[in-house]
Parts: C-alpha cells; sequence; structure tokens
C-alpha cells in the first residue's frame, strides 16, 4: 500500500499548517491561561472549509474525504490540541450526525451553516452517571403532541455554552435500552435548554467544555433525527 499523500492532500497540509501558524499559535497560550474559546476562529476556518471537511458541497462543504480530514485535526492540533478537539467535535459529533442521520430539511437548515462556520455544533450524549455506557443515561425525551419533551442534563459537553446547534441524546423507551434512545437538534436559545458549570480543566482550557440542563424543553418533532 502506498501511504504518501497525493499532491492535492500535500496542499491541503501546507495550507492547514500556514493557517494554524498564522492565526492560532501566537495566541495559543494566552487563550490557554485565560481559559478562552475563540468562538470567532470558526469563521476563519469556514472560509478556509474546515469546518465541513467531509460534507458535500451542497451542504457547504468541501467534499474531501477522511485523509484529508485526519490531516486538518492533526496539522491543527501540531499547534493547538485545544482547536484541534472543538474542530473535531464540530465535524465528528454534531454535524456528521445531522449529515449521516437527518433530513433533506434538516441538513438544509442547520448543516449548511455549520458546514459554513456560520455556526458551532456541539453533542450531547455523557451525564454524570453515564458516559461509554449509554444506556445508563437518565435525560427523557416524552412525546407531547407535535413536540417532544427533554428533562436531564449533561456534562463534559465541548461547546457547552457556545454552540449554537446540539445534537441531544435522550430515552425515548427505557425498556429498549440503549435502541430506545433517540437524537434531537436543539437549537440555543430554546426555552428550557440552558448550559451548566463550564468546567476548569487541566489541559485543552481554550476549548469549552460545560454541563448542558434541559428543563421541560420543547423540540419540535421535525427536529427527531
Amino acid at each position: 500500500m502506498n501511504f504518501e499523500l497525493t499532491d492535492e492532500q500535500q496542499q491541503v497540509k501546507r495550507s492547514v499548517r500556514e493557517f494554524a501558524e498564522a492565526e492560532i499559535r501566537p495566541h495559543v497560550m494566552e487563550w490557554d491561561e485565560a481559559q478562552h474559546f475563540p468562538k470567532e476562529l470558526f469563521g476563519k476556518l469556514g472560509a478556509l472549509g474546515l469546518t465541513g471537511v467531509l460534507f458535500p458541497e451542497e451542504y457547504g462543504g468541501a467534499g474531501m474525504g477522511y485523509i484529508e480530514y485526519a490531516t486538518v485535526i492533526e496539522e491543527i492540533s501540531r499547534v493547538c490540541g485545544s482547536i484541534g478537539l472543538s474542530l473535531a467535535a464540530h465535524n465528528s459529533l454534531c454535524s456528521n450526525h445531522i449529515y449521516r442521520y437527518g433530513s433533506e430539511a434538516q441538513k438544509q437548515k442547520y448543516l449548511v451553516p455549520l458546514a459554513q462556520g456560520d455556526k458551532l455544533g456541539a453533542w450531547g450524549l455523557t451525564e454524570p452517571g453515564s458516559g461509554s455506557d449509554a444506556s445508563g443515561m437518565k435525560t427523557t425525551a416524552v412525546k407531547d403532541g407535535n413536540e417532544w419533551v427533554l428533562n436531564g442534563a449533561k456534562n463534559f459537553i465541548t461547546h457547552g455554552i457556545s454552540g449554537d446547534v446540539c445534537v441531544v441524546l435522550a430515552v425515548t423507551n427505557r425498556q429498549m435500552r440503549s435502541r430506545g434512545i433517540s437524537a434531537f437538534i436543539v437549537e440555543r436559545g430554546t426555552p428550557g435548554f440552558s448550559a451548566g458549570k463550564k468546567e476548569n480543566k487541566l489541559g485543552c482550557r481554550a476549548s469549552e467544555t460545560s454541563g448542558l440542563i434541559f428543563d421541560n424543553c420543547r423540540v419540535p418533532e421535525k427536529n427527531l433525527l
């Protein structure tokens, strides 16, 4: 097998490295020491196609593959692990979830601005008492007419405070255990949806991590993934 990057992939590598050196490296210590998440950086990342690496151009993405994506995350993380972590969470967890499982209407409304870097994504699975054991989660979603009512809390969520769009996992059928868990798209500003405690981490402090709280948060049925 040939593990060498193609000329196009080498160009991606050079472009991302140049961006990281110019736009990120001068601020690495400043952001980390202040625990500042530079949300404004995502507009610049979006202009380079880095907030939608894997998604087709019709959805605002760059239309590249996983080798290019791994190269992007590697080059960003080489300069700042915090930004690499945030970029990976935005691309892989929130946006990719919508791309793979969302309706065409959901992709047009949410994926396009996420892929273009106009909106920031978050993904809510982990809770105080469950993480890799997803079937143990306590957050529930109950159908009420044309809406789902979410109640519960998440923690250790990347972009929990600044995220504009969050894909949230909640139990819809407890008897089915892991198969009774559904995903919902929840927009920042939805009544009953708020950020929890911001974590004071050891390392990667420029990548924002916090809790999420759902208190009778009503989500339209059309936002079920």
